[in-house]
């Protein structure tokens, strides 16, 4: 990974969810600045318990830029802002408490199989 340009997302490869986010990003990012590792490969499964998350109970996504590591709202955020142009307005949720963005997003997290599914590769 280039240290000064690219963002690393370790995303669930399961969750419907999650990998539209990814489509989502894939088809913004002009710069061509993401990577992404389901956190069902190996190399993911790692750096995600290398971040003090487990794997077999995955909570959240992690957006990993220039050696910064952020997790649930604050990786949201951070992904969406990093497309630049109009997504940087995002950082407007920052207003909002991290306990209470953080809430939200473990309540969605803890739901996403539910409400959306499982994607079957």
């Amino acid at each position: 990974m280039d240290k000064d340009s690219d963002i690393l997302v370790l995303y669930d490869g399961l969750c419907n969810v999650c990998v539209n986010s990814v489509a989502f990003i894939q088809r913004h990012d002009s710069n061509h600045r993401f990577r992404y590792l389901s956190i069902q490969s190996e190399a993911g499964r790692q750096l995600y318990e290398q971040e003090g998350l487990d794997p077999d109970n995955i909570q959240t996504f992690v957006l990993i830029d220039q050696s910064q590591t952020y997790v649930k709202s604050e990786a949201a955020i951070r992904a969406v802002a990093a497309l630049g142009g109009i997504w940087k307005c995002v950082h407007f949720f920052r207003l909002i408490p991290i306990s209470i963005r953080d809430a939200a997003y473990f309540y969605f997290a803890k739901n996403r199989y539910r409400w959306f599914g499982r994607h079957e590769g």
